[in-house]
């Protein structure tokens, strides 16, 4: 065989598919086939290569740039990503996408100092681009300059109510703005059936911003089966990446009956792609035995909305019982003010006024219905206001259902 007139043969089909393709299309037209490569088929190489043929043609064309820039990004190509965005920004300083891909690059890279200057630089052109706000609300979060981050989401969201990707930044940075908040609850149940005398629950809490997240002081009173009790636990959310956090929680309580006498959990959350929010994790309950609960959520940011969905899978025996829980917020104003709905089944491990139902081990298996609402109000922003009221249907023994109402009120203070 003769090898050399092969590889003679290939080396001229690639040279001419070369020419060809900068003969007869155009750099629109290979642009076009570059995002089509990107987007359709995850082919980065060949978008890469496309875009580069395109630049041949029109070397200032600076939204084939840009997204050349972009692809270099997701291949993790950093420094020829930032060779693209420079070129286009020192002769269009004034290109606000150039802006916010290049500050987003060095965000995402753990360089946000450089990031903030890139957005400012954007900004200075196009002050009021939602874009760059929210990207230097993020930048700024994470230099722990949450007052400022906070004041530019505020800024946002009345000029753009709808805008789900600063409604899930503004809950995380409020409370990283303020270093303390103290908070006080109550809670009123009336049983129609169940049990003959009302509970009442009340808690205090103190909350503290610290280097790797909050941490949350707690203490519970409850009044329940005519015996008094008190329980104390200890929340925090360590922070782990941009992307992901967790919650670590521990109670204990001598009041058993009152109380679980410990109590524990664990989850894992993901800041995900377009506003959504994922967890998975586990509770754990200690009354005289040990009863493992496991939960799962995924939350949804759209427009003035949130949405989450939640179960919990308590395994026994040959079977798991599952409840399950759907929650709708619509924002009015700010992230502490919001109008709250849900529906749901079974019983929640997290719900302080029903926790005490699932000792035994065997009543979680009864059937539950519930409706729930609340009305958040933040007052001079430092200030927050709020009441809630439930409806449970709740089955406590076989076949024979009660209601219970709950009414409850609270405010938080942030300093």
């Amino acid at each position: 065989m003769n090898y050399k007139l092969y590889f003679s043969v290939f080396l001229f089909i690639i040279s001419f598919n070369v020419v060809s393709a900068q003969t007869e299309f155009s750099s629109d037209e290979l642009f076009q086939q570059a995002r089509k490569a990107a987007f359709d088929q995850k082919d980065y190489s060949k978008a890469i290569g496309l875009s580069k043929l395109a630049l041949v043609k029109s070397p200032d064309y600076s939204d084939i740039r840009i997204f050349l820039g972009r692809v270099y990004t997701w291949s993790d190509k950093v420094d020829s990503a930032r060779t693209e965005f420079s070129k286009v920004l020192s002769k269009h300083p004034d290109n606000d996408d150039a802006s916010f891909a290049f500050g987003s690059l060095e965000y995402w890279n753990n360089n946000s100092s450089k990031a903030l200057q890139l957005v400012q630089g954007g900004l200075k052109y196009h002050p009021k681009s939602k874009d760059l706000l929210l990207l230097k609300a993020k930048v700024l979060n994470d230099l722990h300059r949450f007052s400022e981050a906070n004041a530019i989401l505020d800024t946002l969201i009345k000029a753009d109510p709808g805008n789900s990707d600063a409604h899930a930044l503004a809950g995380r940075v409020r409370d990283n703005a303020s270093l303390n908040k103290i908070g006080v609850t109550y809670d009123y149940i009336y049983f129609d059936k169940e049990f003959k005398d009302p509970w009442q629950l009340a808690s205090i809490e103190y909350s503290r911003q610290t280097g790797i997240g909050s941490v949350i002081g707690r203490i519970n009173y409850a009044n329940r089966f005519n015996s008094t009790g008190l329980q104390y636990e200890v929340d925090a959310y360590p922070h782990i990446s941009k992307t992901f956090y967790a919650y670590v929680s521990g109670g204990y309580s001598g009041n058993v009956g009152v109380f679980p006498k410990y109590r524990s959990g664990f989850s894992l959350y993901a800041n995900l792609p377009a506003s959504f929010e994922a967890e998975a994790g586990f509770r754990y309950l200690y009354f005289t035995s040990s009863t493992w609960i496991y939960t799962a959520s995924v939350g949804k940011y759209l427009g003035s909305f949130w949405f989450n969905f939640r179960t919990y899978l308590t395994p026994s025996n040959s079977s798991i019982s599952q409840s399950y829980t759907l929650h709708a917020r619509y924002y009015t104003g700010g992230a502490d003010d919001y109008l709250s709905l849900g529906i749901g089944t079974g019983i929640s491990p997290d719900d302080p006024r029903n926790i005490i139902l699932l000792n035994g081990g065997n009543n979680y298996k009864l059937h539950s219905d519930n409706i729930s609402a609340a009305l958040y109000h933040s007052f001079k922003r430092l200030n927050v206001f709020f009441i809630t009221g439930s409806l449970d249907n709740q089955e406590y023994q076989f076949q024979t259902r009660g209601n219970q109402l709950d009414i409850g009120a609270g405010y938080l203070r942030r300093f």
